[in-house]
Parts: structure tokens; sequence; C-alpha cells
């Protein structure tokens, strides 16, 4: 999983540099490591499918095992969103950015410590900064709203800036959906230390 969760990590980091560089080579590769995220989730599958069928685990075993589940199917997501910002750069890496692409760099670096910190808790099966990966989750929508309205505005002044603005609305909602990926995995990681489902506002 953590394997799986460090190619996420890259695939999502080297996407942003392709988009912010014009690196279209950067993109391709980007696009190149999808089947190894999805090798990846496939072989966790069938690790805990194993694992539930011969070892017949119970409490905190049988928690661990589901949430491994649930966790490869977030990363293989995110590795697909990844591989989406990939493509919207090899979309418009031949026009001139707008803006400096306006606050999409802030909103990534904050979209990575995410997940970041939510492979951390993981890790060290620690409730409190899965936590604080949840309220972060706010900051990453703060984010999404203010490009998106940042970039309509763009467009309304200058047509000719629609094709780059659609690009980085799209781009703007692929990292605000790995947050929200991120924030499922540290749901997952609270549930697996302390048995508290508090997805939906429960726990």
């Amino acid at each position: 999983i953590l394997k799986m969760g460090g190619f996420v990590q890259a695939m999502t980091e080297r996407a942003m540099i392709s988009l912010i560089e014009h690196d279209a080579t950067l993109a391709k590769a980007v696009i190149a490591q999808e089947p190894e995220v999805n090798n990846l989730e496939l072989s966790i599958d069938d690790q805990c499918m194993r694992l539930l069928a011969l070892r017949q685990p119970a409490a905190s075993d049988l928690r661990f095992i589901a949430v491994s589940l649930k966790i490869s199917t977030d990363l293989e997501r995110m590795g697909d969103l990844a591989v989406n910002i990939a493509q919207r750069a090899l979309g418009i890496n031949h026009e001139a950015p707008l803006k400096t692409y306006i606050d999409l760099p802030k909103m990534a670096e904050e979209t990575q410590k995410m997940v970041s910190m939510a492979l951390n808790a993981l890790l060290k099966r620690d409730a409190e900064e899965a936590k604080t990966v949840c309220e972060s989750d706010d900051i990453v929508d703060a984010f999404y709203k203010k490009v998106y309205l940042d970039v309509i505005a763009l467009m309304q002044k200058d047509p000719s800036a629609v094709s780059r603005g659609v690009a980085l609305i799209s781009v703007s909602r692929h990292l605000e959906r790995i947050a929200d990926h991120a924030t499922n995995i540290a749901e997952s990681v609270i549930f697996m230390v302390k048995g508290t489902d508090i997805r939906h506002g429960g726990g």
C-alpha cells in the first residue's frame, strides 16, 4: 500500500510540474505509470482476499484488511486523477500560461501535503494525524473555489483564454478530488485505529 501511495504521490507531483513547466515528456511518463498503480491495486486486493479466506481474521486484523481494500481503491483513483492532470497538461502545453496558473501550484502543494500526511498516519497508525488530514480538506476546497472564480473572470475578459481556462478548472477539480481521496484514507486510518467510523459526520 505504501509503495502504491509513493507512486501516486510522485505521479501527482510530476503531473503538476509537467503542467507548469510545459514538459510533455514528463506528462507522458506519468500516463505510462498508470498500469503499475493498477497492478498494485490488483495485488493488494488478491492478498486481502486470501487472508480473509485462509486466516479468518477478527477484530483489529479484520479492520486492517477491510481498510486496506478501501485504501487501495482510493489510491488507484488518485492515480487516475494524476493521469488526467497530465493529459490536460499535454493539451495546453503549447499555449502561454494564464497568470502563472493562478493558485494551482499552492493548491497542488496543499493536496500533496494531505496525501503525504494520510500515508504517514497509516504507517504510524496515528489517528490524530489522520484527523488533521480531514480538517485540511476545507483548505483545498477553498482553493478550488478561488481558482474556479479567478479562471472564469479571466475567460470573460479574454475569450481566447477559454480552452486554457477550461483545462485549468479541470486540473483544479482533479486536485480537489485527490484531496477527497486523501481524506477517505485518513478516515479509514481512524476506523482502523479506533474502530470508529467518522464518515458522513459519524463518530
